[in-house]
């Protein structure tokens, strides 16, 4: 047991994100607002009872990522966005800090939680990244619950994609601005472990992929520093492997939790990328930093502090 995990026996901590972006008073409407604080609040429910009873980090970062996966306000999931071709394309990760372990998909298309697919990955095969449609034969034999493209599609989603494509150009949102969700969790034993789910970049073509399902750039998780989510530019974040490098500052360099995951997000955003990251350490912390306008998070510990927040000016 390392000395974060011996100070924070008996603490435990979760805090989850469902995206940033231009996120405003402005850009948000009260529906959107309350519909985002809702579903961020039932996350939090949900990862909090597995932690306070004593449950792992890893079964409180999978939980509350199933909320939002399920929840249409975000980008994962029911109310994923659609490819420039109107589909839907699911990605999602998980990673274990006590060893290591992870499970990735991508390309998924019909599987109702890929989150929990993920984690089936690192759990029942010997691999750790499966896409399209092997990944949804691999749920199949495991006889997880399958949705298709109905359930995950929203007429909002729809109006969304109409907009954009109509606006000609490259039909791509550039502004990132639908996110991702995901969660990051501290136990009472001082493991920690993450969890990100997304539907991608609306309107992406030719089989894009994010951070978020790619261990060591959205999605990573180690005992010996913490656990990291990240939500934004995905092409950004994995040119600078924030993930491992928030992890790597802190294990080769001595930074504290903060001070590396601050440095690792200033270098990604002098590569011209925005967004946020989410992190858990081995001490009981937890906490969000983000360069963006705003990003819809939550936290809350065995103290009994608890926020959910969407714009910059709310701490």
């Amino acid at each position: 047991m390392s000395e974060a995990q011996a100070r924070s026996k008996g603490r435990w901590s979760l805090v989850v994100h469902g995206g940033a972006g231009i996120l405003t008073r402005d850009t948000v409407s009260a529906d959107q607002d309350r519909a985002a604080r809702a579903g961020l609040a039932a996350a939090l429910d949900a990862g909090t009872a597995i932690l306070a009873a004593g449950g792992t980090a890893l079964d409180a970062a999978e939980a509350a990522v199933r909320v939002l996966e399920d929840d249409p306000a975000f980008n994962a999931g029911r109310g994923a966005v659609f490819t420039r071709d109107g589909r839907i394309e699911l990605d999602a990760a998980v990673m274990d800090g006590r060893d290591r372990r992870a499970g990735a998909v991508t390309g998924v298309t019909a599987t109702r939680n890929p989150v929990t697919l993920a984690r089936r990955v690192m759990e029942a095969s010997p691999h750790v990244l499966l896409s399209g449609a092997g990944a949804d034969l691999f749920a199949r034999d495991q006889g997880l619950p399958a949705a298709g493209q109905d359930w995950f599609a929203t007429p909002e989603r729809r109006r969304q994609l109409d907009e954009l494509l109509s606006s000609g150009g490259d039909a791509f949102d550039i502004d990132m601005k639908y996110g991702t969700v995901g969660a990051v969790a501290c136990d009472r034993d001082g493991h920690v472990a993450a969890a990100t789910s997304t539907g991608g970049v609306m309107g992406k073509i030719w089989g894009r992929i994010g951070d978020s399902p790619l261990i060591g750039a959205g999605t990573y998780a180690d005992d010996r520093a913490g656990a990291v989510s990240c939500t934004g530019a995905g092409e950004f974040f994995i040119r600078a492997g924030v993930g491992h490098e928030i992890a790597a500052r802190v294990r080769l360099a001595g930074e504290d939790l903060r001070s590396a995951a601050a440095a690792a997000l200033a270098d990604m955003g002098a590569l011209g990328g925005t967004g946020g990251t989410i992190v858990a350490g081995p001490g009981g912390e937890g906490f969000w930093l983000f360069n963006s306008r705003g990003m819809y998070r939550g936290c809350a510990d065995a103290s009994g502090a608890r926020q959910v927040a969407i714009y910059g000016d709310e701490g």
